[in-house]
C-alpha cells in the first residue's frame, strides 16, 4: 500500500486511537488473510525412524504407558514451534507400548488412526472390540468412541498416531473422557467388525450383525489385505503418472473417507518410476513402508527408508522417485477439505 507520509502519519494515529476498542483496519491484512494461493507456515521435513524409536525407548526406561496415559512423542513441524502439529489441521506422534502394558481406556472428540510401525500381537480395543496389530496395519479409534491399548506380547508396539487435534482445538470444540477401568470389557471377538464389514458387503440393515455406529462402521484395515491390493492393481490397471498406483481406504458406511476430517491411502511405485510434479490443498503425512527412492519437494529432495516419514505441508509440488519397489502410506486433512469445498490439486 503506497501512501504519502501525511496520509499515513494520520491512519496511525487514528489506529492508535481505535486499538482500545478493539477494531483493526482490515485493509492493512486484507493480502495475508485473503491470499491468491496457499502459503503453509508448516515446512518440508523429515523424520528418521531410528532416531525416534532410541528416544522412545528410552523415555520407556522412565515414564510407564499408565502413568503417561499415552507414551507418544510428538513430530513437530518446526514451522510449527509450540503447537504440537505437523501441517496446521493435522497432528502426529509415534507411540510405544511396552510388553504388558496397557494404556488406559478413554474417548475424546478427536478422530485418530494407528499406523503400526513395529511389532506384532498388541491390540488397539474400540468400544469392546480388539484389533490384533501387525506391522502397517490401519486402525483408527474414530471420535468419541472408547479405545484402549495393550501389548500381550515380548516386544514393543510402536505406531504412528495420526489426530485432527489442531482441527478440533481450531473449532474449540474439544472434550474427552476416562473410561474409570483400565481395560474395556471384552464386547464381541477380535476381527468380527473385520469379518462383517471389510469384504465390500455389509450386514443387513436392522439384523442382530448390524450392531457397529451406522457412520464408523470398520475400524480395521490390515497390512495383509490392503498391500496385495495394490499389487493388484498394479498388474491391472495404467499407472498413474503423478501418484503412481494409488488406493484410498474407504469408509464402507457411505463410501468416503476413513473419517470426517482425515482421509487415508496407500501407493506403490514400482523400481525406476518417477512421478511428474502435483501439488494438493492438503497438508499430508507419509510413511515409507517398503523400498527405497526419494522425494523432490519444492525442489529439496529427501531420502526414502523404511519407516521414516515425511510432511508435505498444503501447495507444495511433490516429485517420486522409487530406487527399488516403493511403498508409502499417506494421511491427510483432504477429507474435512472436500466437504468445506476447499480442496484443489494441481499437476504438472
Amino acid at each position: 500500500m503506497t501512501l504519502a507520509n501525511d496520509q499515513r502519519a494520520q491512519l496511525e494515529a487514528l489506529y492508535a486511537e481505535m486499538a482500545p476498542a478493539n477494531l483493526t483496519p482490515l485493509w492493512e491484512s486484507l493480502a495475508q488473510l485473503v491470499r491468491p494461493q496457499p502459503k503453509s507456515p508448516a515446512e518440508v521435513h523429515s523424520w528418521f525412524y531410528e532416531a525416534i524409536r532410541d528416544y522412545l525407548l528410552r523415555a520407556g526406561d522412565l515414564i510407564s504407558a499408565e502413568q503417561a496415559e499415552r507414551r507418544v512423542l510428538i513430530l513437530e513441524n518446526p514451522g510449527l514451534s509450540g503447537q504440537s502439529a505437523i501441517v496446521p489441521s493435522l497432528y502426529a506422534g509415534i507411540q510405544l507400548v511396552l510388553p504388558g502394558e496397557i494404556a488406559p481406556a478413554h474417548r475424546h472428540a478427536q478422530c485418530a488412526l494407528r499406523f503400526v510401525l513395529e511389532g506384532s500381537g498388541g491390540f488397539t480395543a474400540v468400544d469392546g472390540e480388539r484389533a490384533l496389530m501387525q506391522p502397517f496395519d490401519l486402525v483408527l479409534t474414530p471420535g468419541w468412541q472408547w479405545h484402549d491399548h495393550g501389548n500381550p506380547s515380548d516386544g514393543p508396539m510402536i505406531w504412528l498416531d495420526g489426530l485432527d487435534i489442531p482441527t478440533v482445538r481450531h473449532f474449540d470444540a474439544s472434550f474427552a473422557e476416562g473410561h474409570g477401568e483400565k481395560a474395556q470389557a471384552e464386547q464381541a471377538a477380535a476381527g468380527a467388525t473385520l469379518a462383517r464389514y471389510g469384504r465390500n458387503m455389509r450386514p443387513f440393515r436392522g439384523s442382530a450383525a448390524d450392531n457397529r455406529p451406522a457412520h464408523q462402521p470398520l475400524f480395521h484395515y490390515p497390512y495383509a489385505e490392503w498391500r496385495p491390493a495394490l499389487d493388484m492393481m498394479a498388474r491391472t490397471a495404467a499407472i498413474d503418472p503423478h501418484l503412481g498406483h494409488a488406493l484410498e481406504f474407504l469408509n464402507p458406511a457411505d463410501g468416503g473417507p476413513v473419517m470426517p476430517t482425515i482421509a487415508a491411502h496407500v501407493r506403490l511405485l514400482p523400481a525406476g518410476f518417477e512421478t511428474r510434479g502435483r501439488r494438493s490443498t492438503d497438508g499430508t503425512v507419509f510413511v515409507v513402508v517398503e523400498g527405497q527412492g526419494s522425494a523432490s519437494i519444492d525442489g529439496s529432495a529427501l531420502p526414502l527408508r523404511p519407516r521414516d516419514i515425511f510432511v508435505v505441508p498444503s501447495w507444495h509440488d511433490l516429485r517420486l522417485r522409487a530406487d527399488s519397489d516403493l511403498v508409502l502410506f499417506g494421511y491427510s486433512d483432504r477429507a474435512a477439505q472436500e466437504k468445506l469445498n476447499l480442496f484443489k490439486e494441481e499437476r504438472s
